[in-house]
């Protein structure tokens, strides 16, 4: 797939992020992600992101990074397309989109570097050497640490043909508007804010119709019928379904830091698709939390 025929998958369609799945003992457990990517595969997603954010990317070694990466392209291999997340240092993100590549993954979606702030220049550094690095495509990822002008990204367009993607997950509008107003259709764009379904209308709005889907792993039916919701501006059930399951919903994830994450993993065990435990530093949900949550999925009907 050249980063062309990616560009138009990950410009059309509900996206997602697999959980990884960790056994009793916090190892990766290859056989559970398998069957995971199994079940949520015949539910329509464009495109599946392994090791992203959702699958803990940033807790992951480097051996277990091509275990999880090898599974999904071997699992989904004609089935839906695996992006892999990539991200840290330059020098690592360059050695895991160079192993996603010859992994077979169609593309990679490049997480914040860690820790450290940059200057303008020192991100086009950055995305420039990991693009550079691998044929396929590339999707930036605008967050935390790795907030990028419209004026970088119109730099980055030019020396990096593979660039094809942007995902934002800052929830600046104003950004949001100057870059897609700057850049046009030189990108596709998508939304990454957590739990994206409550900003999936606004952001349709500004010219960005795709967004990625946490609540995709544990209620793949409800997402789907949100996502085709906000293709056709059914705001009836929109904002019936912001009502009774994603408002509730965000009063849980909003308890605890990190809980964008544990509470997905929560949801998974509840609908008897366990992932296992999230791993430090990030904490599972209480039991009343988690309570909570079963009674609003319960509530959804069969998924």
């Amino acid at each position: 797939m050249n980063p062309q025929e990616l560009q138009s998958i990950v410009g059309s369609g509900l996206l997602s992020f697999p959980l990884t799945d960790f056994d009793a003992q916090g190892d990766f457990n290859a056989r559970g992600y398998a069957e995971r990517l199994e079940w949520l595969a015949p539910y329509g997603a464009s495109a599946l992101f392994a090791a992203g954010g959702t699958g803990e990317y940033f807790s992951l070694s480097g051996a277990e990074y091509s275990e999880v990466v090898r599974t999904a392209v071997t699992t989904c291999r004609g089935k839906v397309p695996i992006i892999a997340g990539a991200g840290g240092p330059t020098r690592t993100a360059i050695a895991h989109a160079q192993e996603a590549e010859r992994l077979g993954a169609h593309g990679v979606l490049l997480l914040p570097h860690y820790l450290t702030e940059a200057s303008q220049a020192g991100l086009i550094a950055h995305v420039e050497q990991v693009c550079k690095s691998v044929d396929f495509g590339v999707i930036v990822y605008n967050r935390n640490v790795c907030k990028l002008t419209p004026d970088s990204l119109a730099i980055l367009a030019e020396r990096c043909p593979n660039l094809i993607g942007f995902k934002d997950g800052i929830g600046d509008i104003e950004l949001m508007m100057s870059i897609y107003l700057k850049m046009g259709d030189r990108f596709s764009y998508l939304g990454g804010l957590p739990t994206a379904e409550v900003y999936a209308a606004a952001y349709k709005a500004l010219g960005t119709p795709v967004y990625s889907s946490a609540v995709f792993n544990f209620i793949p039916k409800t997402a789907m019928a949100f996502y085709e919701a906000v293709r056709r501006d059914d705001h009836a059930t929109q904002h019936g379904l912001l009502k009774s399951f994603f408002m509730p919903y965000l009063d849980i994830r909003n308890k605890g830091a990190g809980y964008a994450v544990s509470i997905v993993k929560a949801g998974a065990q509840l609908v008897g698709r366990g992932a296992g435990p999230v791993r430090a530093p990030l904490t599972d949900l209480q039991p009343a939390e988690r309570e909570r949550l079963g009674e609003l999925i319960h509530a959804l009907g069969p998924q």
